[in-house]
């Protein structure tokens, strides 16, 4: 089975968040720099808990209660994990609607292996039945002696 992080969708998708996290951080130095400008001292891209700007402690506390933007990744399942499992469960069903073709193909075989055997067998019957009906036409009173002979040991047994 092919390895699902292989394939394009998941290789597309990591590239994007790849940019899109590229691009925030050049957003941030951007804008760092805009802000420390012209002051010598170096830039720091860095995350705080209370937004910048804000001097009100409601607003902070609110911005403390909600969750960090950059730490989805570690509450919800990743993107490729769920497509790994979608990849497995249509790996699953594909195989399943394999088994279930080869299944009706099996059973076809075998009601044809069936219906074969049971006109074998009737023609072997009616052939029987054919060579008996020309001994007897054949030979008449061999046939009328062999059919006394087992009458008599039969009613002998009974």
């Amino acid at each position: 089975m092919p390895n699902p992080n292989d394939s394009p969708a998941v290789q597309s998708l990591r590239k994007e968040q790849a940019e899109q996290r590229k691009q925030s951080r050049k957003g941030e130095l951007d804008k760092a720099i805009e802000d420390t400008f012209p002051a010598s001292d170096p830039v720091s891209a860095t995350h705080t808990s209370i937004p910048a700007g804000r001097s009100d402690v409601e607003a902070a506390e609110r911005v403390k209660r909600e969750p960090d933007p950059t730490a989805i990744d570690q509450e919800y399942p990743l993107v490729d994990q769920a497509l790994r499992s979608s990849d497995r469960f249509n790996a699953d069903r594909e195989e399943l609607r394999a088994l279930q073709k080869e299944a009706g193909r099996m059973a076809e075989s075998a009601s044809e292996l069936a219906s074969g055997t049971a006109r074998l067998a009737k023609a072997e019957a009616r052939s029987f039945v054919q060579d008996m009906e020309d001994r007897i036409r054949q030979q008449p009173l061999t046939a009328a002696a062999i059919v006394a002979a087992i009458a008599f040991v039969y009613g002998a047994t009974r």
